[in-house]
């Protein structure tokens, strides 16, 4: 009985240690090194008509600079037809900015700084838009290049991506030279010609901007934005995109005698493809609870409190009930581990004829802590003996660096989206697609990724779907949020 005394209070007193170590930590829980930007004396945004800005995005929508996966189907004129729009509708900003047409249309403007020892600012907006998906014309409830102002908002394909940045950022600029603003700091605004088609136009602006020893103190461009019912929360988080997903697409090739389907051998082209497909993956990268997604989640946590609070904080203890619950929904769980999605097959050109090459393509989004290496070796273990041949497509990119969350840009963006938005939860966050912004990295000091709108989940889905639209209550936000900006970080 003594020794089964000495086991229980022995128990007990392993629990009642456990219990206050959970407890300590959930109540000293933070998320580190977020800084809120509450310091920031942020500049009034000057007085713009809202009515002829709606009006400009509504004519930039019904210019279609659509940017096809064949760049010989793109309409230039398109895109020269955009330029002469701008130069036309914002004299100030061309007459205050420096204008550059790159070669493959894209624009560079350069607004000088009265100190050029301070170092710049890099703003970007694309000029593409992606096609409208054949067959779901009549799927609009406006049509998609019509530019229709109706229900409180402009309709349109690129209204939100990225046109309304776009303008945005020109009706902010305006107003400020039309005020009379002078910035101490320079301005540099970057308009790529083909975000939606690899990012050419960026790379090459980037380049000239590295050749004339440009450092900017930091670069905003699209990627996240103000969730209006955040899961975790259920309510409003401004989410500043700090990094962007590594992107790759991995060809795998089986190849085989061929010959007439009537007489196939114990395995064809196509089974020995689709066994290395499903061998790939079935191997998926695991989840991690680090980087900008866990940032994310820690800021959220501390939100929320209660039991999401006490997990967070003690993850030696609840680290795998957490996990699984963030791998969930995809959604969730793409911010935490690269992801792996077999997007293409192609075999035999005719049903029965045996494939002599039968191929797939299965596209990666790189978590921040993997490299492309890192992705090869997994697919190569995957696939094990399978006859088989793996290879990129075209070179892979690279995850971008993780930008800071206590840095002066950091500080500044964060004060002017809390400007608008003084009760949601600020909290960065890994943007799992590709924007031009990456280019940046090598003129810039930081490079961060956040739109102002204000959307639900549910809304945000239109972002390259049907019915495109940016309501107007979320486009003056905008231009309000780029002019507080502008003014605060370069004035």
């Amino acid at each position: 009985m003594g020794k089964l005394r000495m086991a229980l209070i022995g128990g007990l007193s392993i629990l009642v240690v456990g219990a206050a170590v959970v407890g300590v930590r959930t109540a000293t829980f933070a998320p580190a090194n977020v800084a809120d930007g509450r310091d920031v004396k942020l500049a009034a945004a000057p007085a713009y008509d809202l009515d002829a800005a709606v009006r400009h995005l509504s004519e930039a929508a019904q210019i279609r600079t659509i940017s096809n996966q064949d760049p010989a189907a793109n309409d230039v004129a398109e895109w020269d037809r955009l330029h002469a729009w701008l130069a036309s509708t914002y004299p100030a900003v061309h007459g205050a900015m420096r204008r550059t047409i790159l070669p493959n249309r894209t624009l560079v403007y350069h607004w000088p700084g009265s100190d050029a020892s301070l170092a710049p600012v890099i703003l970007m907006a694309h000029q593409d838009v992606v096609p409208v998906t054949p067959g779901t014309e009549g799927d609009w409830k406006y049509p998609a290049f019509a530019g229709t102002i109706a229900d409180g908002a402009v309709w349109g394909r690129g209204t939100v991506d990225d046109k309304g940045s776009l303008v945005g950022l020109f009706e902010a600029l305006d107003a400020l030279a039309k005020s009379g603003f002078q910035p101490k700091r320079g301005i540099y605004l970057v308009s790529g010609h083909d975000e939606e088609a690899g990012g050419s136009g960026a790379i090459a602006a980037a380049a000239k901007l590295k050749a004339a020893g440009v450092k900017a103190i930091y670069t905003l461009d699209e990627g996240s934005i103000v969730l209006t019912d955040t899961p975790v929360i259920d309510g409003p988080a401004i989410m500043i995109g700090i990094a962007e997903k590594g992107y790759g697409t991995l060809k795998v090739t089986a190849s085989a005698p061929g010959g007439h389907s009537s007489m196939p051998p114990a395995e064809t082209g196509v089974t020995t493809l689709a066994k290395a497909v499903l061998a790939i993956a079935g191997k998926p990268f695991p989840l991690e609870f680090r980087g900008p997604g866990a940032s994310m989640i820690e800021a959220l946590a501390a939100k929320k409190g209660g039991a999401t609070r006490m997990a967070v904080a003690n993850r030696w203890l609840f680290g795998r009930s957490l996990k699984n619950r963030l791998g969930a929904a995809p959604t969730t769980a793409a911010a935490f581990h690269t992801t792996i999605a077999p997007t293409m097959l192609e075999g035999s050109p005719k049903e029965n004829v045996l494939p002599q090459s039968a191929n797939a393509l299965i596209n990666y989004r790189i978590a921040p802590w993997n490299s492309s290496a890192d992705v090869m070796a997994r697919a190569k273990a995957a696939v094990g003996s399978t006859k088989v041949d793996l290879a990129w497509v075209k070179p892979p990119r690279e995850p971008s660096r993780v930008s800071s969350t206590s840095s002066q840009g950091w500080k500044w963006i964060a004060a002017a989206a809390r400007a608008d938005a003084p009760d949601a939860v600020l909290t960065p966050t890994l943007v799992v697609a590709g924007t031009d912004s990456r280019s940046m990295e090598p003129v810039s000091e930081d490079v961060y990724r956040f739109m102002p709108m204000h959307f639900s989940l549910k809304e945000s889905a239109m972002i390259h779907g049907t019915n495109e639209h940016m309501a107007i209550d979320s486009f003056k936000r905008m231009i309000d949020f780029y002019a507080r900006l502008i003014a605060t970080s370069t004035g």
